[in-house]
This record gives structure tokens, sequence and C-alpha cells, in this order.
């Protein structure tokens, strides 16, 4: 009887060890990736090319191909890029090995790559790393597929198939809801759209370029000039001809537009007649990656404002179709959470915080509010700000509470174009005391410098701040905790050195234009005073500071400690752009300085010198520095320095006449120091 026991342990025992080993079988098998490797393909070029194991020390030198390599979630495979790529936010972390036109060998030979992203323009690149080890790619894009045929290629090379699959459909469904809108539209009322390029003379995109499918997607008509090519010119007579009714460019096209469109024929068009004239951002009008579907999504509400504000031309039902909840640890808040939901076609996204009573609460965008079940903060996205700005802010908000389930007499909103999946949250304590800052930043379009920057308009605030505290807070604690987290945020900005949107060569930012605060009361302990000395404003200016900064990154992708390239950017200075177009001297060209100059600033020593400057300017502007004539000296020791020799004769090679005084000497000195050396 004994044996038969210990031979049914022993079977008992089996059979488990196999059972577990049929478990763990399955588990690795769930584990293992779908796809194995090689991954071989052709590339834009031709190149047969073999990809035998994931990359692992990647430099991009394609934004387009940068960002798509960071949404798929293979990010930390790249090791460098070019200061042109600043999307998505984690690209500030990487290091620069120049521009996009003249990226550095040296720099990028340092790194060791064992994959590089290339472009048709990178001759140099090729050149020099043709014979290597390590694998040159090019991935063109130049049509829409091609977009999709990148992200599932760059999926398959970095083992994120899952990932890239996710990117593409969201593109098409962009395309799709868009494509169900405008085919409401007769053709009849179809406009004529036209993306402005160039500098010295109009230019468009090609009739084959992508940007061109993009003006048809969104449901424009687009010019065919029989001319093929990433840019091509435009005649004044084509011009005319085509009669744009809305133009868009990006970035610099403000001077082109600036330029022309004071002139016969150029200013005869019904779009310069109606003011129908946008500008995006450079990184969405430019690229073919991965926001393909929102530009688009943009590009037509704009187009057809009138037409995607009617509720009778909606795809979707509004509705919340997801929520993610958010843990904010106080004992009156019921639940917090941020709901997605359809507006307008859209996904819009709103941070809910419902207490379990009804709370008093100081808001700036609608005064002091009693008997408040609700809290939060409304983002729109950019295809819906057209909207917002057509209907007004009452009814939007209308809207809002009705998708969102709340009566607008127990609920209090912030509204904003910052994206609420950047929310930051940041928490202070000191014994008995707590507080959270919740905090939405975006300062790229309405940064301002409040005394000195002209009031245009209102609307909706851009740094939103919810204070939440367990402590009960007086009326007067509450209006006063205003003014600390206004102080703290202004603190934040001049720490992070962003600048103002309208004078940024001279000043930092100490808002937006558009910002607004809460302030909600609380439930425990009394407390009447918020102030700077008191340990309740600390514990609000240290979270809101926080907050912000976290904020800004998260949405803007600014850090204190970003590069030169995007301090000078931050200033409207570009590289490119700097240098003054008749310096051709001495076999030494404008674009042998750009390129030169480019290769210099990856150095610390001359990146920190132009950053002093910089720093030195804002003071000297200021009044605060009286005397810079031991900064010029410093800057004579630098050109000496890099030229090899004294420079007798300083040459102003700046283009930019309005340049403050010190970092056009910085500069300057720079430039002469690389003339001299080359000439």
């Amino acid at each position: 009887m004994e044996s038969k026991d210990r031979e049914m342990k022993q079977e008992t025992r089996l059979l488990n060890k196999i059972l577990f080993a049929i478990v763990i079988f399955i588990i690795l098998l769930g584990a293992a990736p779908v796809f194995s490797y090689p991954v071989k393909f052709t590339d834009g070029q031709g190149n047969n090319i073999t990809i035998t194991k994931r990359p692992s020390r990647v430099v991009s030198l394609v934004p387009g191909i940068t960002e798509i390599v960071f949404r798929i979630g293979a990010g930390e495979a790249v090791k460098a890029i070019t200061y042109y790529d600043t999307y998505p936010p984690e690209t500030v972390h990487k290091k620069v090995v120049g521009g996009f036109f003249s990226p550095s060998i040296k720099a990028i030979d340092a790194i060791k790559p064992d994959v590089i992203f290339v472009s048709s323009l990178h001759k140099k690149v090729r050149t020099k790393f043709g014979s290597k080890k390590c694998q040159l790619i090019n991935l063109d894009a130049k049509s829409v597929p091609d977009i999709y045929r990148n992200i599932d290629l760059l999926g398959r090379i970095f083992d994120r198939q899952k990932e890239a699959s996710a990117v593409i459909n969201e593109i098409k469904q962009g395309f799709k809801v868009v494509a169900k809108k405008v085919a409401l539209i007769p053709h009849s009322e179809r406009k004529r759209v036209i993306r402005l390029m160039g500098r010295n003379r109009v230019m468009t995109p090609g009739d084959d370029s992508f940007q061109n499918k993009y003006i048809r997607l969104a449901g424009g008509i687009s010019p065919e000039l029989n001319k093929k090519g990433n840019i091509v010119p435009v005649t004044r007579e084509e011009w005319v001809k085509f009669n744009p009714q809305i133009i868009y460019g990006c970035g610099g096209d403000r001077e082109t537009a600036g330029r022309f469109f004071n002139q016969p024929g150029w200013k005869d068009v019904d779009a310069v007649k109606t003011g129908k004239i946008f500008y995006f951002p450079c990184d969405l009008t430019c690229r073919a990656s991965t926001r393909a579907g929102h530009f688009v999504s943009s590009l037509s509400s704009i187009i057809y404002e009138d037409a995607y504000s009617r509720e009778d031309a909606q795809v979707f039902k509004d509705h919340i179709f997801k929520t993610r909840h958010t843990d904010i640890d106080l004992d009156y808040i019921k639940d917090a959470r941020i709901a997605y939901s359809y507006i307008h076609d859209f996904t819009n996204k709103t941070l809910i915080i419902d207490f379990k009573e009804p709370l008093s609460v100081v808001s700036t965008l609608e005064g002091e509010r009693k008997g408040i079940k609700s809290v939060g903060n409304h983002y729109s996205p950019p295809p819906c700000w057209g909207i917002v700005h057509k209907l007004g802010l009452k009814k939007i908000r209308e809207r809002v509470y009705q998708v969102i389930g709340k009566s607008k007499d127990e609920v209090s909103l912030l509204f904003t174009g910052a994206d609420m999946d950047n929310l930051a949250i940041r928490r202070e304590r000191f014994k008995e005391m707590e507080v959270y800052a919740l905090v939405t930043a975006g300062v790229k379009s309405n940064a301002l410098r409040t005394s000195v920057d002209e009031g245009r308009f209102h609307e909706p605030g851009t740094i939103n701040i919810i204070l939440l505290s367990n402590m009960k807070l007086t009326p007067r604690a509450m209006t006063r905790a205003i003014i600390s987290a206004t102080e703290a945020k202004t603190a934040a900005l001049t720490d992070m050195d962003v600048r103002s949107s309208f004078t940024s060569m001279i000043h930092q930012a100490t808002g937006t234009g558009t910002d607004n605060i809460i302030v909600v009361e609380g439930r425990e302990g009394r407390i009447d005073n918020t102030g700077g000395h008191t340990k309740m404003g600390e514990l609000i200016a240290k979270a809101v500071y926080e907050a912000v900064q976290e904020a800004v990154y998260k949405q803007n992708g600014i850090i204190a400690g970003r590069n030169i390239f995007q301090r000078l950017k931050d200033r409207k200075t570009s590289i490119s752009g700097l240098i003054s177009i008749d310096v051709c001297k001495c076999n030494v060209c404008k674009c042998d300085l750009a390129e030169a100059l480019e290769e210099l600033l990856l150095q610390s020593r001359y990146a920190s010198f132009i950053t002093s400057s910089l720093a030195i300017s804002d003071d000297y502007e200021k009044g605060l520095i009286k005397d810079i004539s031991s900064f010029k000296l410093w800057c004579n020791d630098i050109a000496k320095e890099i030229a090899g020799e004294k420079i007798e004769n300083m040459i102003d090679f700046i283009a930019d006449k309005d340049m403050p005084r010190v970092p056009r000497m910085a500069l300057n000195s720079i430039l002469n120091g690389l003339y001299h050396r080359t000439k």
C-alpha cells in the first residue's frame, strides 16, 4: 500500500513537472518575437540591405525617420541626431552631430554607429561610411504609401511590428475621418490651396510631392504646374492663374510672404486679399512621417472651417470612448481621470476631478465659484482650434459639459491647446500640509514678456494650473495662492530660458498671454495665508515650479540644458540664415562658413562661449551691464584662437541687422576666425 502511495506521489510530481515545463514553454513562446532576423529589403537608393540583428547604435540624419523610430518605441537605439530633430520631446536628450545638410563626419564617426539613416543629400556621409561595417539606409518618402512602407520596415528592423502597425492605423484613421467630412463638400465648393516655400523667390512643392498629396487628402485642390521635385519655382503668371484661396507655410515662409505679397500679381490672389494665409510647425508640414494624419486634419479644418463647425457634418457622435484614471491621494477627491472623447470628430481630452462634496474654488477664467463638484482642464486638438475661435468659448464650453455629463453650475474647467497626455502632476508635503499642482503647458506660439509684449487677443489658457491642497484655504489664501503660483511659473520659465514669442532675441518669457489657474479650497485645517513667507506658499511654489518645467518638456521638448542650436532657434536665429549672402571672398562662401560654424559649435568650448553671450546679452539689453569692453577682449581672443593669428579688421558677417550687440559680437568673432583660417 505504501509503495503504491509512493508511486502515485512520484507520478504526481512527474506530472506537475511536465505541466510546469509546458506552462514555461507557453510563456516563452508568447514572449518570443513574432518576426525573426534577418530583415532584407531594398532602400530608396536601390541598395540591397540585410539587417541581421536589432540595431543598437543608430545615427539618424533624417528627422522624419527619427520621429518614426521613437514613435514605435525604439528610441533607445538612437545615439545621435541632427539639431533639426525636435520631435518627440525625448530627442532633446540625444547627442547632436550638426545640421541636416552638413552633419559632422567626425561627430558621426565618434558614435561608432551600426546603422546610419541618410537621405539622398548626404553624399559626404555615404562616401565616408559606405565602405565601413555600419549600414547606410536611405528611406526617402515621396508619397503616403512610402510613409506606410517606412513605418512597417522600421518596425521590422527594430522588432517593433505591433507598434508600427498601430501608428499606421492611426494615420489611416485620421485620413478616413477627413475623407468622410470633405465628401460632403461639393466639388464646386472645393478650394484651391498652395504651400508657400522659397526665400528669394516664390516656390512650392512639385506636382509629385507628398505635400501636394496632403492638400488633396485635406479636400483641397493643389496646383498642377507640370513640375516635379521636392521644391520648384512658381512664376508670377502661374501664381495668378492658379489664384490660391488658401496659402500655408511654415517658419521662414513668413519672410517670403512679407517680401512678395505686397507686389503686383503676388498680392492680387484671393488668399492674400482675404488674409487666408496660415502657418504650421515645420516639423508637420515638411515631413512624411507619423503625424501625417494630424497635419491633414489640421489643414482640412482650416480650409473648410465652416463645414467643420457644423454638427450635421460630423462623422462620429460626440461621446467619451475611453478614460484613464489619475491617482490624487486627498480625502475629498472622489475620482480623478482623463476622459477621451470625440468632439467635432476629433479626439478631445478632459481632465476631470470629482469631489465627494461641493467646494469653493477661485478660477482666473471664471472668478470665485461656490458649490463646485468638479474641476478640470479640457484639451482641444489643433483641428478644433479654428472651430473654437469661430463658435466662441461659451458654445464650446457647453458642448464639452454635455459630452462629459456635467452641469455648468457644478463644474469649473480650464481650456487649453496643450495635450492632456502631457499633464504634469507634482506633490509637495510638509508635516500635515499637502499640495498637488496639475499643469499643462505650451510655450511655442504665444509665450510673452509681460509689460513689454503687446496684448492682442483673449483665448483659453496655454499654461493651465490646478492647485489642490488638503488644507482648507480661506478666500484670502486662495487668491494669494494665485500670486505664489504665478511667481513660481515665471521662475520656472526663466530658469529654462523660455523666450518671448514676440521679442525672443532680447526677452525671456514670463508666461503666455492666455494662462489660467484654479485654486480649490480643500477640507482639513484652516490656512489663511499662502504667501511666499508661509510654508503653504512654499509648497505651492515648489509644486508649480517642478510641474511647469515637466509640462513644458513634455509638450515642447524644452529643457534648461538644451543645445546651442536650439537656443539660437528659440531666438529665431538659424545657422543657415545667419550669414549675409554677400560675403563670398577669397574662395570662402556662405555655405562653407555655415558648415564650419556648425562643426565648431559641436565643441562645448565654443557652444558655451555663445551661450554665455546670450546670457550677457539679456542683462546688457536690460541695462544691468553697462561696459562690455572685457567681453570684446574675449571675442578677440576667440577669433585669434580659431584663426591661429590676430585679426586686425573684423568683418560683420551677420545678416540680421536687428540682432543685439553682444551675440552679434560673439558670432562674428567665431565667423571671422573661421574665415581667416580657411581663406
